[in-house]
């Protein structure tokens, strides 16, 4: 774990300023030894807004996934962070994106009982789903695929089907997710 992945985790705000003004390193290093967490997804996790605030105004990525496909909204749906998903949604962050199972944040803030977040979310979907169709029309680009990750479940889902087996529509198995 990095300084900045303690520092983001423990909250240090002034620490964490101080790491990125002077380029130390990268907001959005994974963290090998942590399930590729980055200092966002400890943020997220731990309720800390204003750290989030800070990392994302310095580069990091909302829409980076762990190696099961959690995104800093995970963290924040499974803790029951609703400022932290506000936050997020401030920003633009993605905060649909299936993990690895498929699950959204909505679903996994709804699997631990945070009612709260369930129906900002559902709200906050919507709008993020407005704000993406706006911004295709006006040709701006969006930061909302963590290309890595999308690459590295390409190759698993690959290797996991039978020979012979395309990977199309029809392979891939949806769940009903609220």
């Amino acid at each position: 774990m990095s300084e900045l992945h303690q520092a983001a985790a423990s909250g240090d705000t002034d620490l964490v300023e101080d790491i990125l003004r002077q380029n130390k390193y990268d907001p959005n290093q994974r963290d090998i030894d942590w399930n590729n967490k980055t200092p966002l997804h400890w943020a997220a996790a731990r309720g800390q807004a204003e750290m989030v605030r800070v990392l994302i105004e310095h580069g990091a990525r909302p829409c980076l996934c762990t190696e099961s496909g959690w995104t800093a909204a995970h963290y924040a749906a499974e803790a029951g962070r609703l400022q932290v998903l506000r936050m997020l949604h401030f920003f633009h962050a993605p905060l649909g994106k299936e993990d690895c199972c498929g699950d959204k944040p909505i679903r996994i803030a709804d699997i631990y009982g945070h009612k709260e977040c369930v129906q900002f979310l559902k709200r906050a979907e919507a709008e993020h789903q407005e704000y993406r169709r706006s911004a295709l029309l006006s040709g701006l680009s969006l930061d909302d695929t963590d290309e890595e990750w999308e690459e590295q479940k390409k190759a698993t889902d690959h290797q996991r089907m039978p020979k012979g087996t395309h990977l199309n529509c029809q392979n891939i198995q949806r769940k009903n997710i609220p």
